[in-house]
């Protein structure tokens, strides 16, 4: 009697878990391109960096993804999968230009990691092609996601709270806006091109 009784409460609070998890969804609009959504940092709360490592490759003299996202601690794996050298730097991490970092140029073949320990946007480029560019978002939660190229967006087994989320995307004015998610909860954001976009 006491071994059901007890499966059942486990079986309950792992409903109630379940139904304390909810979903931000919305549209990210004004911009085009994929935009990037995301939980700010939740004061009081820590997350474990992940173990698996994130890729970006540089294939066909372009980065590959144009935008990754990973979450604060992940370990980024940069491979270089041309028949030309290349090389990985970048001028700041979330505006901090301390942060600043060359990795160096490497051949074909190779592949360098980097720990990104530090939240923000990252304008990556290549010293050996200029033309080449993407963006790493360091997101300091397990909380985010990547629009579609119509803007839309879904992040899921958000716990119900309120947060700060932020809408970025390249060439724009990042967004930041209180939401309180309880259940399905719903987010928009409408962005705003810059005049002029630099590293």
């Amino acid at each position: 009697m006491k071994r059901k009784v007890l499966v059942a409460l486990v079986v309950t609070l792992t409903f109630t878990a379940a139904a304390n998890a909810g979903t931000i969804s919305g549209k990210v609009s004004g911009v085009s391109g994929e935009s990037v959504v995301y939980i700010e940092a939740i004061p009081g709360k820590t997350f474990p960096a992940p173990t698996a490592h994130a890729l970006m490759d540089q294939k066909n003299l372009l980065f590959q993804p144009s935008v990754l996202v990973v979450q604060q601690g992940t370990t980024v794996d940069f491979q270089n999968s041309d028949t030309v050298a290349h090389n990985v730097a970048w001028s700041s991490v979330g505006g901090n230009k301390r942060l600043a970092h060359n990795m160096g140029t490497w051949p074909k073949g190779e592949k360098r990691e980097f720990k990104f320990d530090n939240p923000g946007a990252i304008p990556l480029m290549c010293y050996v092609h200029p033309e080449m560019e993407a963006h790493i978002i360091v997101s300091p939660t397990p909380y985010f996601a990547q629009t579609d190229k119509s803007g839309t967006y879904k992040i899921e087994n958000v716990p119900d709270g309120s947060y700060t989320v932020t809408a970025w995307n390249e060439g724009a004015k990042g967004q930041s806006k209180p939401v309180t998610v309880s259940g399905a909860t719903t987010a928009d954001f409408t962005l705003i091109k810059l005049a002029t976009v630099g590293h």
